[in-house]
């Protein structure tokens, strides 16, 4: 059974719905018959340049916004990872791009987690292509593949573009956004329970035909 999950590597949600998923597949009786793909999805396809989050957020949303951040954050320590609050946010495209390269390679699951990591855990700028050819690196991806990738603006620019399209006809609104067996579709960072309960479903649909 397929699942697909679109995210974006800076979306808190998508960094706390990955780990409560594969808090789920993990006690999944069928797990090794799943396989999970990540398709792209940019938050603010349009953004240009860098910011602190917080500046952000506060026009945005005003000055509860830090409260806000504060309370993602103890969410994520609930799960085990590292959150910090003077992350900065850019434009992802380019860190699509490599994650395109990454699953080509069978290390997709270890690019995000480390793209994760960096933004969330390291308050690392993912934008800059230094930052990004090192966390490709630290994935296990060649560094000068990487960087050859990076260097050409569009290697695999085509293939973010027609995942976020498809996310687009799926009525992916936001992110994350879960399809499983191609039958069900589980919107947000739910919990590790609303998620087993959904590969119970779609596993069992499968087998049923349905």
């Amino acid at each position: 059974m397929q699942v697909e999950i679109w995210s974006d590597v800076v979306c808190p949600w998508c960094y706390l719905g990955k780990a409560r998923f594969e808090k789920a597949l993990a006690g999944f009786e069928h797990r090794d018959e799943v396989t999970v793909t990540y398709r792209s999805f940019e938050l603010d396809p349009g953004k240009t340049g860098t910011e602190p989050l917080l500046d952000m957020l506060t026009a945005k949303y005003g000055p509860q916004a830090a409260e806000m951040e504060q309370r993602v954050a103890g969410l994520a320590a609930a799960e085990g990872l590292g959150y910090r609050t003077d992350r900065e946010i850019g434009n992802t495209f380019d860190a699509h791009r490599l994650l395109h390269l990454a699953r080509e390679k069978g290390l997709e699951n270890e690019m995000l987690s480390a793209l994760f990591r960096a933004n969330f855990a390291e308050a690392r700028a993912v934008f800059a292509p230094d930052v990004l050819a090192d966390v490709a690196e630290e994935a296990g991806l060649p560094r000068a593949e990487a960087e050859a990738v990076l260097a050409d603006p569009s290697r695999y620019a085509e293939a973010v573009r027609a995942e976020e399209r498809e996310a687009a006809e799926l009525g992916a609104g936001g992110v994350p956004f879960f399809v499983l067996g191609r039958r069900f579709g589980v919107s947000g960072g739910q919990s590790a329970e609303v998620f087993a309960q959904a590969l119970e479903k779609a596993w069992e649909a499968a087998a049923a035909g349905s």
